[in-house]
């Protein structure tokens, strides 16, 4: 059984979009308890394994790109934590490798889009994350080099655009925005993996978990403070915008003068995959546990900071 058809006690799913090429899947799928009891989302935006053979037959390197662009399994961690806490979630079923969601829709590499007009323009054009060969369609990964075997059509890349990426935001402005309403404030939990930063041991080990908040725009900065300390209390090795502070879905949906609060939070994929960092491994228990305690911290903050706890337990 796949992990979004699984019941959920009593939360109401939603699906919407479609996936390019493969009929019958939607591009997310929306999970939200109907008696709301926190105002937090957790989404993960790079959760997508779905990939239509057309996809996968325009792919040099299908099986290397995907494992790599993927932020893998992530969103087993993610299911078990709103399992927990009783926390929104919404998960992308589109690949990375089709339209990545944490990306502007004009950060594009216009060089590998078909009619996309001279290299000279294209480079002028494309994006800071697009010109390293991240953008809005990833164009190349190191190691790999260019990942496709010729170049998109435009009506293949707007077709991206229009049944994946706007309803997928405009599914999460809205739960927000329902979250505020509700609660008075709300907070969208960004959910993401990284690779290893380094060695984990010695003086200088590598971190666990980053988490990205624009450099204080995207979140309340008591949101962040409780964050770093349940890190600390926990003796999970944290660190803060460096080298992740948060891309596009935290510019857009992050507004703290509104209430809505966005924090990316990236764990690191061999806290809790395997040595090949390519199958769920025991870590997995442990990272959940780690983060239900922090969506349960941060919820009751999050509350303390819209109407009050009197009001929002009315």
């Amino acid at each position: 059984m796949a992990l979004f058809d699984q019941p959920w006690g009593d939360s109401p799913t939603q699906s919407g979009g479609r996936v390019p090429g493969a009929e019958g899947v939607p591009a997310f799928v929306l999970r939200r308890p109907r008696a709301n009891p926190i105002p937090v989302l957790i989404a993960v935006p790079h959760a997508g394994r779905f990939y239509p053979p057309a996809l996968t037959a325009a792919l040099r390197h299908p099986r290397e790109a995907g494992l790599r662009l993927e932020d893998r399994y992530i969103d087993l961690v993610a299911d078990r934590v709103a399992r927990a806490t009783g926390a929104g979630l919404l998960l992308a079923h589109a690949p990375r490798a089709m339209i990545d969601l944490n990306r502007a829709p004009d950060d594009i590499d216009w060089e590998m889009v078909q009619g996309g007009g001279s290299a000279v323009r294209a480079r002028l054009t494309a994006g800071r994350r697009a010109r390293s060969g991240l953008g809005l369609v990833p164009r190349r990964l190191p190691g790999l080099g260019e990942l496709w075997r010729a170049p998109i059509s435009r009506a293949a890349l707007e077709e991206r655009i229009a049944w994946v990426h706007q309803p997928y935001h405009a599914a999460l402005a809205k739960t927000l925005e329902s979250m505020r309403d509700r609660w008075g404030a709300a907070l969208l939990l960004d959910l993401h993996s990284m690779p290893p930063l380094g060695p984990k041991s010695g003086p200088e080990a590598a971190v666990d978990y980053v988490i990205g908040d624009r450099f204080g725009a995207a979140c309340d900065s008591r949101l962040v403070g409780a964050t770093l300390d349940h890190f600390e209390r926990k003796g999970a090795s944290v660190a803060h915008n460096r080298p992740y502070a948060g891309g596009y879905v935290l510019d857009r949906h992050g507004a703290p003068a509104r209430k809505i609060s966005a924090m990316q939070l990236e764990v690191c994929r061999s806290a809790y995959l395997d040595a090949a960092m390519r199958e769920p491994a025991e870590g997995v228990d442990a990272v959940s546990e780690t983060i239900a305690g922090l969506v349960r911290l941060l919820a009751d903050e999050v509350v303390a900071g819209g109407f009050g706890f009197a009001q929002a337990a009315e």
